[in-house]
């Protein structure tokens, strides 16, 4: 039997849960879709050993009703996944969630309905919904890529992906262990089973710059203290470049050599991402204050390493990549691991991996590592790759999966044209694809949503759906803004490069969180202006 609804939302997430309870409360018919057994999001799929904030625990929240953020404690900074799962579910508790979500359900279709104005969507345990608004809260990186590598069913041991770690844990106490990938996600993995393992072998293809993380613990001082910001965190945390509490402070050029040197070691040594995001904007537009930086964070990786072996193979070289225009990982003791006699980091960057073999890793030399477990940190379809496995069909037999493979276009990360009726949050080309702390964009996009949906039924109307040439206004206002960054210069997931095919653009607006959430703000205050508003036929028949 068809469930009919005025909103569906797929995903139970830091997004997905927010949005369930604002339409909710705005008295639609709303109801929820999950994957997983339980609310989470990212904080459900990815429990692999080790993983972590990297946005300060205190800003990571939602900030919408000061009781609920003041009536959960952290435990210290950066907490680890089994809390932040903890967190979860008391916000789906608190709001009372659970009951309008059904979860072990995936949305595998959706089809629009020109003449009902309507979403026709079923999932893969055959339920079938009609909706009036579909909102796809899917997740910037929910979409693991998988299937790498040639002969991967043949391992006769265990490989698991990071993004789908299994719940009940992997035994991983003495075994010979292979991580591939050394991005935000390995690194957390590599640092956290060295001491555990009976022996580790780090596959290395493109060297990382890492920051130092400094975690310390919360006693009842620390959360009051925190707890005390919240009109400030409220206020500022909307407004920044990039939605933490600090924003960029300093312009390069109005700086000494020395007041530079003494600002890189500063917010170097806060042990957060605040040399990234809060030192100098300019390491993202200016090749020369890119390389000095660069050079800095590498001095600094270079000392820990001590090894010179170990620094041609994990630390980037001048000319590689600028420090920033990749996503920079938080870590603790990540490079000391590599000096323990149990772990070996070996380079496959000119010596690529060919295949899985039955015995373990086999290298284009003919090398085979042998193995008992590997772990794929290999990374994810990021920001399109969620919302494109499942078959979403608009107007005209427009398919998202087809549009978006010949170029990766929205209306500000929130709608598509040719789909009408349908949201997206961590979606293309909004600061919620990769450059925000999540919930300070995830809040404003949902609340955007929200609002926009109160706009159209209380003119009347049934259906939005941007238009054509706003579209083509705002791809252009983006890539205008993106190809000014050396982000767009540079080969990662932030532009695509990670997936085969896949077309190259950044998928992240680079214009900074507070503009973008003001322009959002002018299209709704001019009566959303580049939207177009319409009832379908049948409910003009109706009338």
């Amino acid at each position: 039997m068809t469930r009919k609804l005025d909103a569906l939302v797929i995903g139970a997430g830091v997004a997905g849960l927010y949005q369930l309870y604002q339409l909710r409360r705005e008295g639609l018919d709303v109801h929820g879709v999950e994957a997983g057994t339980d609310v989470g999001g990212t904080w459900y799929w990815n429990r692999y050993p080790g993983a972590k904030f990297d946005s300060e625990s205190y800003i990571y929240q939602y900030l919408f009703d000061e009781d609920l953020y003041k009536d959960w404690t952290w435990s210290e900074r950066f907490p680890g996944q089994p809390e932040i799962e903890r967190w979860m579910h008391y916000i789906a508790d608190r709001l009372d969630l659970r009951k309008d979500i059904t979860f072990g359900e995936r949305v595998t279709s959706a089809k629009w309905n020109e003449g009902t104005g309507r979403w026709a969507v079923t999932t893969d345990t055959g339920e079938t919904y009609d909706t009036r608004y579909l909102i796809g809260c899917t997740g910037m990186l929910s979409a693991p890529l998988t299937d790498r590598f040639r002969g991967q069913d043949t391992f006769k041991g265990t490989i698991v992906h990071t993004g789908l770690y299994p719940k009940e844990g992997v035994d991983l106490e003495g075994k010979r262990v292979g991580v591939i990938g050394i991005g935000a996600t390995g690194i957390q993995v590599i640092q956290t089973i060295a001491p555990v393992v009976g022996s580790l072998t780090v596959f290395v293809r493109t060297p990382q710059y890492v920051l130092p993380m400094k975690n310390p613990k919360y006693g009842p001082a620390e959360a009051a203290a925190y707890k005390a910001r919240w009109d400030e965190l409220k206020t500022n945390l909307p407004v920044t470049f990039t939605g933490f509490e600090y924003d960029f402070e300093h312009a390069w050029a109005d700086c000494t050599p020395e007041e530079r040197r003494r600002i890189l070691e500063d917010t170097h040594a806060d042990g957060s991402l605040k040399l990234w995001l809060a030192s100098f904007g300019e390491m993202f537009f200016d090749a020369e204050v890119s390389e000095e930086i660069s050079a800095f964070v590498r001095e600094k990786m270079e000392a820990r390493l001590k090894d010179p072996d170990l620094i041609d193979i994990l630390v980037p070289k001048p000319g590689d990549y600028g420090f920033g225009t990749h996503r920079v990982p938080l870590e603790t003791n990540y490079l000391e691991v590599y000096r323990q006699d149990n772990v070996t980091a070996v380079p496959v960057r000119n010596n690529p991996i060919a295949e899985i073999v039955p015995e373990g890793v086999k290298l284009a030399d003919g090398t085979v590592h042998e193995l008992d477990i590997i772990i794929m940190a290999v990374g994810f379809d990021a920001g399109s790759g969620a919302l494109t496995r499942i078959d979403i069909t608009g107007r005209d037999g427009m398919t998202l999966r087809d549009e978006w493979a010949k170029d990766i276009r929205t209306t500000l990360g929130m709608q598509k044209y040719g789909f009408p009726n349908l949201f997206m949050t961590g979606a293309p080309l909004a600061p919620s694809a990769a450059l925000c702390n999540m919930t300070t964009c995830l809040q404003q996009q949902t609340e955007w949503i929200t609002d926009c949906i109160k706009a159209v039924r209380a003119a009347g109307e049934t259906v939005i759906e941007p238009t054509a040439e706003a579209e083509d206004a705002w791809v252009a206002h983006h890539d205008e803004t993106a190809n000014a960054t050396l982000i767009s210069k540079t080969d990662s997931w932030y532009t695509g490069s990670n997936v085969a095919g896949k077309p190259r653009r950044v998928l992240s607006y680079t214009g900074g969180v507070g503009t973008y959430r003001k322009k959002c703000e002018e299209i709704a205050q001019n009566g959303y202006e580049g939207f177009a508003m319409s009832k379908t036929p049948e409910v003009e028949a109706a009338e």
